[in-house]
């Protein structure tokens, strides 16, 4: 099955879910879906903050401690991790933008760094007055920013929950890609997604400038070696994406982090494996902060 190589959310079909519907969907989800919410387009609930140069999109669900939910980039969209949703939002504010230049989120008119990525969800934050430090859940390029955050601003992040997110060298993705053959993967999908950008017509640059973003940049010690809030890496043990290794390397890096190595499961482990990626993210954010210390790191095996 051809998987499409984007630095975000770039599914295989997968099928499971409660029924049959073309309300949302997430990209090449097949015929059923995984919530029976919309989230990203459930504009009974969304909101806007305005970040620098565009408006930032965003819904909020449940009740308690908060968690900031930075979905997968390129085709991403917050809908792709509905079902986690669901449960999460039981015991936990879910506070769930869509980045910018994603769904309902302006593109702005700067240029694209991480460091706008970071302002962007700090605005958002801000929009809902929280200060103290929160919660981040983030897939892919989501999970990058959430270490940048914690990174720049140890501050503002208690936890972080990473999917897909390891060590990454500069020229890993490609700096090019064809908008009009991707839409060919799932025209529903993009049909779908045109109706609910506000700037449509900017989509495929920003993909193109996306991709180009995402092939310069690189992600090592220089960030990690700054991550002092607890984390948890998950990967899928086929992911080509953000490859077992490099989660591993990562693990090495952080000082507060232990590692979910999720079988039979690619880049979107969430989906391809739900039951083993759900249960890993549970037990960590409900977990007593006290208790999550710091992990004995062992390079190799020695006498």
């Amino acid at each position: 099955m051809k998987k499409i190589f984007l630095a975000g959310i770039l599914s295989t079909t997968l099928i499971f879910g409660n029924s049959t519907t073309d309300a949302a969907r997430y990209f090449t989800q097949g015929d059923k879906i995984g919530s029976k919410i919309p989230y990203g387009d459930n504009m009974r609930v969304g909101k806007y903050a305005q970040a620098s140069d565009a408006k930032i999109y965003y819904e909020v669900y449940g009740k308690g401690a908060p968690i900031l939910i930075l979905h997968g980039g390129g085709v991403g969209t917050p809908y792709e991790l509905g079902k986690i949703f669901d449960e999460l939002k039981k015991n936990h504010q879910l506070i769930i933008m869509s980045t910018r230049g994603h769904g309902r989120s302006e593109i702005g008119h700067s240029k694209l760094t991480f460091e706008q990525k970071v302002d962007d969800s700090l605005s958002v934050l801000n929009d809902l007055k929280i200060s103290e430090p929160v919660q981040i859940l983030g897939f892919s390029d989501g999970a990058y920013t959430a270490y940048k955050i914690a990174a720049l601003y140890p501050e503002r992040v208690e936890r972080i929950t990473a999917i897909g997110a390891g060590t990454l060298d500069a020229g890993f993705f490609p700096s090019e890609m064809n908008f009009s053959e991707l839409e060919k993967f799932d025209e529903k999908f993009f049909a779908e997604q045109r109706k609910i950008r506000p700037e449509s017509e900017r989509w495929e640059k920003f993909m193109g400038d996306y991709m180009k973003f995402w092939s310069e940049q690189s992600v090592g010690e220089e960030t990690f070696g700054k991550i002092k809030c607890p984390v948890l890496l998950i990967v899928g043990d086929e992911d080509d994406h953000a490859p077992v290794i490099t989660v591993l390397a990562a693990h090495q890096m952080i000082e507060n982090s232990r590692l979910c190595v999720v079988p039979k499961a690619w880049h979107t482990a969430f989906l391809d494996n739900y039951d083993v990626t759900a249960a890993a993210i549970r037990q960590f954010v409900d977990s007593p902060l006290k208790n999550l210390k710091p992990s004995k790191k062992v390079a190799f095996n020695s006498k």
